[in-house]
């Protein structure tokens, strides 16, 4: 299957970017009559047919709307404090947006080495891995956020933080407190950690103290375990 991205799709013709013309024609090598697929990122696939080939304006005829394609039976949001090196940050989104995950919150902590991201980069970054996963939800990237701004906004669901400090009491392995079907807020601090402070704040917001066990992660190495946990507790 070629994957295609548009949010944007008419049907039942639509034309391609340019960019996307040119992949398609010259790259791919596709022809009048081929099929392709198209996702708006809402969930729905649709299955075309190139009708025209022209490598600035390739036009495509929508034959087939699957909608819902391959929809998660659960809602995963995951709050990340970028790293420095940018490159794993965005290899975190990478994999997450393969795994499977609803939303993403670029978290800006008191231990943030990085307060700020280039939002068009980054959400490219999860463009291209749902087109290399073949997925028909893109997920969302919010602007970067203040800790406890997102800590105190509503959420209908469980509330997780992963922080590594013993003197705060213990903390339950995320793969126990899973529950299939369930929207899930997980925060995943930065290189130093969360302050004590943001740790108290979000316990008292209602978020609970959880461990991804006893090896000692890298944020974005942690921020993809508590990804693959969430999904394979909600597939099995």
């Amino acid at each position: 299957m070629q994957l295609f991205y548009a949010p944007e799709i008419t049907l039942p013709l639509y034309t391609l970017s340019e960019e996307e013309s040119k992949h398609c024609t010259r790259v791919l090598r596709m022809r009048v009559g081929d099929e392709l697929h198209i996702t708006d990122g809402k969930g729905n696939m649709y299955r075309c047919k190139v009708v025209s080939d022209n490598v600035k304006h390739c036009m495509v005829e929508v034959v087939e709307t699957i909608p819902e394609y391959e929809k998660m039976s659960y809602e995963l949001v995951m709050a990340v404090a970028p790293t420095k090196n940018i490159d794993r940050f965005e290899w975190f989104l990478e994999k997450a947006t393969e795994v499977g995950i609803s939303e993403v919150y670029p978290l800006e902590c008191d231990h943030s080495e990085r307060r700020q991201i280039k939002d068009e980069r980054e959400d490219k970054v999860i463009t291209a891995a749902v087109k290399q996963s073949l997925k028909a939800y893109h997920p969302v990237l919010h602007p970067m956020t203040r800790f406890k701004d997102l800590v105190a906004q509503p959420f209908d669901g469980d509330k997780f933080i992963a922080h590594c400090n013993d003197a705060l009491g213990e903390r339950e392995y995320l793969g126990k407190l899973i529950k299939k079907g369930a929207s899930t807020l997980i925060l995943i601090g930065p290189e130093g950690d969360f302050s004590e402070e943001e740790i108290n704040f979000a316990l008292e917001n209602g978020f609970k103290a959880i461990s991804l066990g006893k090896e000692r992660l890298r944020t974005e190495t942690a921020a993809v375990v508590a990804t693959v946990v969430t999904s394979t507790i909600n597939k099995l």
